[in-house]
């Protein structure tokens, strides 16, 4: 269990902090381990462990977010300067990003944080998620329009 989570906990803690924000994320990342190791003797082998452990974080963060009955997130607030954050964005423009992914659905969220930050196919998406690949690739679409009409509404350049 500890090489696991040693070997999964960053990527699943990215994930979180993008379905759930980054004050929840280690309380998410919490119980998505709790379920991980709960579950892990009914792990097939039908797909590998990596994305199977995605499909239960991604659950668990959805599954938080409708018991914390949120519409949206609250992000940290961060000083406005302009130095440069970890991914080298300028850190209004990464609170500008995290507060235009706070306004998506959840579902949406999810599925373009594991596209665009977890880099994995639309079949390991369809798989995490339960949904049909074309599901994946109308809610990518959906999801990415909708955060550019919020970054426009919010200011982005």
């Amino acid at each position: 269990m500890g090489r696991l989570y040693d070997r999964c906990s960053g990527r699943v803690y990215a994930l979180m902090v993008r379905i759930v924000g980054r004050q929840d994320a280690d309380d998410a990342m919490q119980l998505a381990f709790m379920q991980i190791f709960r579950k892990l003797d009914c792990f097939s082998g039908g797909s590998s462990l990596e994305t199977w452990i995605y499909r239960v974080a991604t659950n668990e963060a959805l599954q938080f977010l409708r018991r914390r009955k949120r519409d949206n997130v609250n992000t940290l607030s961060l000083e406005p300067e302009s130095k440069l954050s970890q991914s080298g964005l300028r850190l209004e423009d990464a609170e500008m990003l995290e507060a235009g992914l706070a306004k998506l659905e959840p579902e949406l969220r999810a599925v373009l944080t594991l596209k665009e930050v977890q880099e994995l196919s639309y079949a390991e998406i369809a798989e995490i998620m339960n949904i049909p690949e074309g599901t994946v690739g109308s809610r990518l679409n959906r999801a990415r329009r909708e955060l550019k009409d919020e970054l426009e509404r919010l200011g982005w350049s």
